[in-house]
């Protein structure tokens, strides 16, 4: 793979006519999508639409069968999860993926490190490193979890867990952000809540979601892009998808309904 620089038009994200077979099945079947900088999508589908692999071919974790993955002018398709994370790209998981054993404000520092230039060194206390602590601090007043820094992160509640998932997501500055279901398994009160967090954390930054609840889809998006059977049938303002023929027989009529 060649990762030199391509053309991209300006564009945060760029997929072109991505696609992923597991053996025989093909899962994504020629998936593309515009992206422009500072933009907020929500990705949405039936279970087994491949929101989450395709998640995982831009995130490296997946590489892709055939097409190209373009990031901030640059192709990433063939790149590790890291050197993908380097050029301006992070996630979080659907599953809290934090060193639980650590304190709260710990997680985020172990997050700000490479970012702030700090690599592998066993002759630096990371207490002297004044400006990754400095970085962790306004971390954890965006995510307001600043009073619960020194807490284990395994005794945080469940919200607090994913508030700093998101934390660790956005510490190292990526340009460009994805969320796999960020408000799984909150009640509707600390979904709002959430909701306005991530609003205020993603400020400037590109925001790529999969998401169920259609509440906080058409609540948090700018665009919304339909992924069925591995194909994005709509990429469109919410007001329009919602009322796309094809997204309403793909949703059978119901879904949709209830973002309002």
């Amino acid at each position: 793979m060649n990762a030199a620089s391509t053309t991209a038009g300006g564009l945060a994200l760029e997929l072109r006519d991505v696609r992923k077979s597991f053996g025989k099945t093909e899962i994504i079947r020629g998936a593309s999508l515009q992206v422009k900088p500072g933009e907020r999508v929500a990705i949405i589908g039936p279970n087994g639409a491949g929101k989450s692999t395709l998640f995982n071919l831009i995130s490296g974790r997946f590489g892709a069968t055939s097409g190209e993955i373009v990031l901030n002018g640059q192709r990433i398709d063939g790149l590790t999860p890291f050197q993908i994370n380097r050029r301006g790209l992070s996630r979080s998981f659907q599953v809290s993926n934090l060193f639980t054993r650590l304190s709260v404000f710990e997680n985020v520092r172990c997050a700000v490190l490479w970012s702030l230039g700090y690599r592998y060194a066993f002759w630096k206390f990371l207490a002297d490193l004044r400006d990754a602590n400095e970085r962790a601090d306004q971390v954890l007043q965006m995510i307001k979890l600043d009073r619960r820094r020194d807490v284990l992160a395994m005794n945080l509640t469940y919200a607090e867990q994913r508030a700093l998932e998101i934390g660790i997501t956005i510490a190292g500055g990526s340009s460009v952000i994805l969320l796999d279901e960020p408000t799984a398994g909150m009640s509707k009160s600390e979904t709002s809540r959430f909701v306005q967090l991530i609003r205020e954390v993603t400020t400037g930054k590109t925001l790529l979601t999969v998401e169920h609840d259609m509440g906080v889809v058409f609540g948090l998006a700018d665009k919304i892009a339909v992924l069925v059977y591995g194909e994005v049938i709509a990429f469109d303002v919410p007001e329009a998808v919602r009322g796309n023929p094809r997204v309403q027989e793909a949703y059978l009529g119901t879904a949709l309904t209830q973002g309002h």
